[in-house]
């Protein structure tokens, strides 16, 4: 029908998950390339679920906290991204945090993006993962038009619970490229090879990037550098050119609400920090919000 919409030629596939410093330590580049094709890309997450909810106990869950925090430090080393000064307790459960943040899409896609931004900074900026229904939903209370009774729902709902199940299997059956660690991702400090599950298959590392058209696909796992990712595209998508933005910083920070330094760095152009903004301290460097941000964020007393 003449006039009628058309969904962009290119789907991106990201596999993540809102408790994984490897996906929260890609956030800058992420941001950088979404903003970059923006509305020439459908842009899906798939939650992999990381943390599973049949995975046993840890014995001893303070020595397994004391490595997780370790883990999280080292990870810090690479993406410079902020880690908490104390890390309360390993994570238990994606599955919380992966349904909030899969019911929160059904609000729109600003609203989508700054849920799974406050369960990302409940590990990594609070220690405190939101690996509950309780904590999870409490995490991204105040995010700017969502809806808390309506998420509650929503999160609560067979369909949604059917979508992150979805999403959980897709996530293990990787494309054979990322089976071995060949491939020109290798010389990354985390270069995405699949990793093996339980029952003797594969997952998806997290983060990684699947881009596909209906006759084609390109996969960039692990971490990776802009122009991997946007190549990536470019490939399927000959001619689109995916350029990134800097933003004024008082602009920045009002588009995205919560900066890094990494991502500030990447996404804005100017004197920082602009004006009213407020600075939150974490033991892998400064998190800035928004001041309506800081206003209803539970790192701000």
């Amino acid at each position: 029908m003449a006039g009628a919409l058309t969904s962009p030629p290119v789907e991106v596939v990201e596999y993540t998950d809102p408790l994984c410093p490897w996906a929260w330590g890609s956030e800058p580049v992420f941001r950088t390339v979404r903003a970059a094709l923006a509305g020439r890309v459908r842009w899906r997450r798939a939650y992999a679920i990381l943390f599973d909810h049949d995975d046993d106990p840890p014995p001893d869950p303070a020595a397994e906290t004391a490595w997780y925090a370790r883990y999280i430090e080292e990870v810090s080393s690479h993406s410079r991204a902020p880690r908490p000064v104390r890390l309360s307790r390993m994570p238990a459960d994606s599955w919380p945090s992966s349904l909030v943040a899969k019911a929160a899409a059904r609000q729109g896609e600003e609203v989508a993006e700054r849920a799974l931004r406050r369960l990302r900074e409940s590990v990594f900026v609070l220690g405190e993962p939101a690996d509950t229904t309780e904590s999870a939903l409490a995490a991204v209370r105040g995010v700017p038009d969502l809806d808390p009774r309506r998420l509650a729902v929503d999160a609560a709902s067979e369909a949604v619970l059917e979508q992150v199940r979805a999403d959980r299997l897709e996530a293990r059956r990787p494309v054979p490229e990322v089976l071995s660690a060949q491939g020109p991702w290798n010389g990354s400090p985390h270069p995405g090879t699949a990793k093996e599950t339980a029952e003797g298959g594969h997952r998806y590392a997290l983060p990684t990037l699947l881009v596909r058209t209906a006759a084609d696909y390109r996969v960039v796992p692990g971490r990776q550098p802009f122009e991997a990712y946007v190549a990536a595209v470019e490939e399927l998508s000959p001619g689109l050119q995916a350029v990134p933005a800097r933003l004024a910083p008082a602009h920045a920070l009002e588009r995205y609400r919560s900066l890094t330094d990494p991502e500030r760095l990447l996404l804005a152009e100017g004197d920082w920090p602009p004006p009213g903004a407020v600075r939150v301290d974490t033991a892998g460097g400064p998190l800035w919000l928004h001041p309506d941000e800081a206003a209803t964020h539970p790192a701000v007393p």
